[in-house]
């Protein structure tokens, strides 16, 4: 069997090194906003193009309502966001009483860009929420100079992108601020779940740190209505440790990536490829008219996938009444036909080898 993903045989190679970070844990008696957190922002933020700040939190999420809340923005002050999205970034929005307007994405790359983000644009815009979707960055360049002409702040969802860039320029480093998850999957992945913050603006990371904290930055001294969204001291840790091979592991899945779209057949639209984009591939999707069908087929040959994601978020029951008569074609044309095949650290070529043939025999 193939599968999609096994979280166990990817983290054997660091298995010593974690187990290490758990005792030295027990030894130090500290648990929470220690070192290993302090240590993990610094190396994460100098990862990142040097940026001069990083903040650890809780997961993903809370790192773009974090990220969010920092701005202050009117209340019903609209957000664009893609309408292919996970529902996490619409969430975000959503939980600072902002207002999601969703933008159809470029169909080829999966990813807005200022064609797509233009006519969604209003009085009320106040920010772009750009995704950079299964480990491909945006066109970056054309997006900031959009906002700048127009005065609207831009946020990064980098929670697919670790290490991604657009014209040798790192994700998460264009706009004023950028959300990173460390979900078990991503490329960098946690032993649980994870998520960070980086902005080179001071005075969003002094917002960000307290809101992460209960609004605190001196203890028992609340500043603001804040949250509790700390990055665990145990898995800051952990993500020292993967930190360092970050490169590595995105150099493995491109080199499998290679391999899907070198041999596949040209019956399934596969990834776009570019000069100027450098491609993490944290999910590498296909799309094709007879997905469900392919996926049965696929399983039968005891070969895992996975669907990122099956249902649009317009779609979602929890969205019903926002988006209620409305129809984002592009959007359901993907939803409707994705396909995200095997292609992790946990793989080898060999894997990919058995994958392309029988996917090519279908």
């Amino acid at each position: 069997m193939i599968a999609y993903e096994d979280l166990k045989k990817l983290n054997a190679r660091w298995e010593a090194g974690y187990k290490e970070c758990l005792n030295n844990l027990l030894d130090s008696g500290w648990y929470i906003l220690g070192e290993e957190v302090k240590e993990f922002e610094k190396e994460f933020a100098y990862f990142n193009n040097h940026s001069k700040y990083c903040i650890g939190v809780a997961n993903g999420l809370d790192a773009l309502i974090l990220a969010l809340r920092s701005l202050d923005l009117p209340k019903g002050s609209e957000v664009i966001v893609p309408s292919n999205t996970y529902i996490a970034t619409i969430l975000a929005i959503l939980h600072n009483n902002l207002t999601p307007v969703l933008a159809e994405p470029d169909i080829a790359t999966y990813n807005l860009s200022s064609k797509t983000i233009e006519p969604c644009l209003t009085s009320k815009t106040k920010a772009i929420l750009v995704v950079h979707l299964y480990g491909k960055c945006c066109p970056m360049d054309e997006i900031i100079n959009l906002a700048k002409e127009r005065g609207i702040v831009v946020i990064e969802d980098c929670a697919q992108s670790h290490g991604a860039r657009y014209k040798n320029q790192l994700c998460g480093t264009f706009g004023l601020i950028a959300g990173f998850s460390f979900y078990p999957t991503k490329n960098l992945g946690a032993l649980g779940d994870g998520g960070a913050v980086i902005t080179n603006d001071e005075n969003v990371f002094e917002i960000v740190k307290q809101l992460r904290n209960y609004g605190s930055q001196v203890k028992y001294y609340n500043e603001r209505i804040g949250y509790n969204s700390r990055l665990d001291e145990l898995q800051a840790a952990f993500l020292r440790i993967k930190l360092r091979e970050l490169d590595d592991i995105n150099q493995h899945k491109r080199k499998l990536a290679a391999l899907y779209l070198e041999n596949l057949k040209d019956d399934f639209v596969k990834p776009q490829q570019h000069q100027d984009h450098f491609d993490v591939f944290h999910i590498f999707n296909v799309r094709h008219e007879q997905r469900d069908k392919l996926k049965e087929y696929l399983n039968k040959q005891d070969i895992g996938t996975e669907i990122h994601y099956p249902i649009p978020p317009h779609q979602q029951k929890a969205l019903s009444e926002l988006y209620k008569g409305r129809s984002f074609p592009i959007s359901e044309t993907i939803h409707r036909t994705t396909l995200s095949l095997p292609c992790s650290y946990c793989h080898n070529e060999s894997d990919i080898h058995r994958v392309i043939e029988v996917m090519n025999s279908f």
